[in-house]
């Protein structure tokens, strides 16, 4: 598991994960399991160097025998010959990672899971950024699961801002929100008729919202905002009973309308010193 943020302003969109990995494979029955969580996995990427898009990923590590890593990179490699940064669109950009990434890798990695043995197998990506000559940023979800894939989906509408997270929600949605996912369970144990239920959560979290999230506030300060949240998290799954699923170095990339996709925090497996540009 792990915790991804997309975080977006006036002035752009903060793109934050943590390093945890979960790999998940099949055994000879055919059954889903989780074979190690590792905390070095890379999960914010750019997709196309020099442009302002942007992606981050939650869920499965690895699809059969390629890392999400080495397959966002060789998306990459293909976008760029036909990539014309005069006139491209994120929506576009974002269907055609749909179809690599689902349709030519998950889907035929995980074509023998049926039923809920797939219960396990999940994947997500945020693809954010700039459209050529767009004023505000975009961001795109994709879902992935064995045997479904709908189409990305606009996070929220363009000119407005916001954020969310996935992976382990818990621990935002109880900073954010001001109540845990458990609350509807909770609410029909102690006797409120499940048709009201949604009712009440909706009251509670808009009496409880905290709006962290300002459309005019200063980049540096959605930075730390987004690198915040994602050490909450870290913080919170360490404490809590159960494997530490959320953790390791902390990775951010902000994009913006003029500088682009820049890196904030980054991890490397190699030293610089060794491996000069």
């Amino acid at each position: 598991m792990t915790i991804a943020v997309s975080l977006k302003v006036n002035d752009g969109i903060v793109l934050g994960a943590d390093s945890a990995s979960t790999l998940v494979g099949l055994d000879p029955a055919g059954q889903a399991h989780v074979l190690n969580v590792y905390k070095n996995a890379n999960k914010v990427f750019n997709l196309r160097k020099g442009a302002p898009i942007g992606a981050v990923t939650w869920g499965t590590g690895a699809f059969g025998n390629a890392s999400i890593e080495t397959l966002v990179k060789d998306f990459r490699t293909q976008l760029a010959p036909d990539f014309d940064p005069a006139d491209y669109a994120v929506e576009e950009i974002a269907k055609r990672f749909r179809k690599f990434m689902f349709d030519d890798h998950f889907a035929p990695a995980f074509k023998d899971v049926k039923g809920n043995q797939g219960d396990e197998i999940y994947t997500g990506f945020i693809v954010a950024g700039y459209s050529s000559g767009a004023k505000m940023a975009e961001e795109y979800q994709i879902d992935m699961r064995p045997g479904d894939c709908p189409e990305p989906r606009l996070v929220r509408p363009i000119d407005e801002s916001g954020m969310i997270w996935n992976g382990q929600p818990e621990a935002i949605a109880r900073l954010v929100l001001g109540h845990s996912g458990g609350l509807p369970d909770a609410l029909v144990r102690l006797g409120v008729d499940p048709t009201q239920v949604p009712m009440a959560v909706t009251e509670i979290q808009n009496q409880l919202l905290v709006p962290f999230v300002q459309p005019g506030m200063p980049f540096q300060d959605a930075i730390d905002l987004a690198e915040f949240l994602i050490d909450v998290t870290a913080k919170f799954v360490r404490f809590t009973p159960g494997a530490d699923t959320v953790g390791g170095p902390v990775d951010i990339a902000g994009i913006t309308k003029h500088e682009g996709f820049k890196w904030i925090k980054r991890k490397h497996y190699y030293g610089k010193d060794l491996n000069p540009a």
